[in-house]
């Protein structure tokens, strides 16, 4: 009789700064649903930032005391020690964002285990962070460019990431990058028909809408949206579920370009909130939304765009970074050209021209109702088809078996 002695149960530690309830973006959703599904494949360990996790497998991290005063990045790079130090036994080891690329690499080095990384964005690609981090933009950007001149594996979250990539990291290797797209959960990110949400908002039903979701970072494009909407249909209500400012400035110019906005529209035409909604209230508020509009000037890929489309709403976005490999232009939603600088910012060239272009292409599904129903349904059936949590664990799976 032959005997086999056990294989090893492949053990990932997955670490990141943001994972629920502390969840403020796109890394944070990808977080929690590639942790669930990997749980089918192996052994999972997930290493984060704040408060205790009652959750089995889930080590949260607080703060290094002795560290309190200092630069906010200089914090982060405490966190991620003891993070690296918490890996021990791990497999493989994949970090996600500059917040935790530290840590990654940190625990490669001392337990001896590959590090994957996966980029949900790229500091040289946000030099505007300068503003938000002051010296601690330049640690940053040393955590980032260390863990990935020295990853063994590098996800991009689209293939726009992966030419981003290539252009601000030339010393990596083409063949270290794999491109895994963001997923949605399709069960939960679907047309919700209930009133309570909207009615609350006091968003009216009667009245076509654009609805915008996210942080107000310069990357967003916030500005540039409200600039548009002035040229948007009269009739049309503006619904901003924009909160959490990078800076005082930003928060700021968009206070005060909001108020222009009310001043030149009826009373009840914008409607702001800035506190951020529980996921089952943002998915109703999509629902009954005419388009959703994504208007960044930075955007790796943009979940956003996916958890409206898996509403069944219409979406107009920019022609940047990874959104066209998500919105299929002119059968999911609408794409709005950009021309760049290439100075690292995503500012538009010619902004004017680019805020003229979106109002336009807002105005067409706006005054269209077939087109944007039509964009709607067929933006759900790509969301299911093509974006779903099981195929992106699978393929994440396949990059870890590729360096084991």
């Amino acid at each position: 009789m032959r005997i086999v002695a056990d294989v090893p149960a492949l053990r990932v530690d997955l670490l990141t700064r943001e994972y629920p309830p502390e969840v403020y973006g796109g890394a944070g959703v990808h977080l929690e649903y590639l942790a669930r599904d990997l749980r089918s494949h192996a052994d999972v360990r997930v290493h984060c930032f704040g408060a205790p996790r009652s959750e089995a497998g889930v080590t949260a991290y607080p703060e290094p005391a002795g560290l309190a005063a200092s630069n906010a990045a200089l914090r982060t790079m405490g966190v991620n020690l003891a993070m690296a130090a918490g890996c021990a036994g791990a497999s493989v080891v994949h970090s996600h964002t500059w917040y935790a690329n530290f840590a990654g690499h940190t625990a490669k080095l001392l337990h001896g285990v590959p590090h994957v990384m996966t980029t949900h964005s790229l500091e040289p690609l946000r030099p505007w962070k300068a503003e938000q981090l002051g010296g601690g933009y330049a640690l940053s950007s040393f955590c980032e460019r260390t863990a990935i001149e020295n990853a063994d594996a590098i996800i991009a979250v689209s293939g726009g990431m992966r030419r981003d990539v290539l252009k601000a990291y030339p010393t990596v290797n083409p063949d270290r990058i794999h491109v895994v797209y963001n997923g949605i959960d399709t069960d939960l990110y679907a047309p919700d028909r209930g009133t309570d949400v909207v009615d609350r908002l006091g968003i009216d039903r009667d009245r076509p809408s654009v609805v915008f979701v996210g942080r107000i970072t310069r990357q967003k494009g916030l500005p540039y949206l409200i600039r548009a909407c002035h040229d948007l249909p009269a009739d049309t209500q503006i619904i901003l579920l924009a909160g959490a400012p990078d800076t005082p400035e930003i928060a700021a110019e968009v206070s005060a370009l909001a108020d222009e906005l009310r001043a030149a529209r009826d009373p009840d035409g914008v409607v702001w909130v800035q506190e951020m909604l529980p996921k089952h209230e943002v998915i109703q508020v999509l629902t009954h939304a005419t388009v959703f509009v994504c208007p960044s000037i930075y955007e790796p890929m943009g979940i956003v765009n996916l958890e409206a489309m898996a509403c069944e709403t219409a979406v107009v976005a920019t022609a940047t970074g990874g959104i066209p490999e998500v919105v299929a232009d002119g059968e999911t939603g609408l794409l709005v050209p950009i021309e760049q600088a290439d100075d690292g910012t995503g500012t538009p060239v010619h902004p004017e021209r680019f805020v003229a272009d979106l109002a336009a292409t807002l105005t067409r599904v706006l005054e269209d109702p077939g087109l944007a129903e039509e964009l709607g349904r067929a933006g759900r059936r790509r969301a299911v088809e093509h974006f779903s949590w099981a195929r992106i664990a699978e393929d994440t799976l396949s990059v870890y078996r590729s360096v084991l």
